[in-house]
C-alpha cells in the first residue's frame, strides 16, 4: 500500500520543483546552476525540470486547481528571492497542495482506495 508521503515524493514534490524552477530562472533571471545548488540537485536537473521531462503530474495540472498551485509558486518564489529557503518555501507549497484537496485526487487516482484522514482537507473526508 502506497502512503501519502510516498505520493508527495513521486507525483508532488517534482511538479513543484519543476515549477519552482522555472519561476525562478524565467522571472527571477536566477540561472540553472544557482537554482540546482539551493534545490540541493545537479544542473542537468534543472535542465529537465525547465524542459519538463521532469514532474510532469497531469493529475495536479488537471485538477481545476493548478492555478491556484502556480500562484503559490509564485509566491514561494519571490519569498525565497527576498530571503526565505527551499526547504521552508516547497513545504509550504506542499501544505496548499494538501490542503487544497488535490493530494486526495492524486491519492485515490493512484491507489484505487479512498484518501486517509490525514490527507484530507479539514472538514472532509
Amino acid at each position: 500500500m502506497k502512503i501519502p508521503c510516498e505520493l508527495i515524493v513521486w507525483y508532488i514534490l517534482p511538479s513543484i520543483r519543476r515549477e519552482l524552477a522555472k519561476e525562478l530562472v524565467h522571472n527571477h533571471k536566477l540561472t540553472q546552476a544557482e537554482v540546482a545548488r539551493r534545490f540541493g540537485v545537479t544542473d542537468a536537473a534543472i535542465s529537465q525540470y525547465l524542459k519538463s521531462k521532469r514532474g510532469i503530474n497531469k493529475e495536479l495540472e488537471n485538477s481545476g486547481k493548478y492555478g491556484e498551485f502556480k500562484a503559490e509558486v509564485e509566491r514561494a518564489a519571490q519569498r525565497i528571492m527576498d530571503g526565505s529557503d527551499i526547504v521552508t518555501e516547497t513545504c509550504r507549497v506542499c501544505e496548499m497542495i494538501k490542503r487544497s484537496g488535490m493530494l486526495v485526487r492524486i491519492y485515490e487516482i493512484h491507489t484505487g482506495l479512498e484518501a486517509p484522514q490525514c490527507v484530507c482537507p479539514e472538514g472532509t473526508s
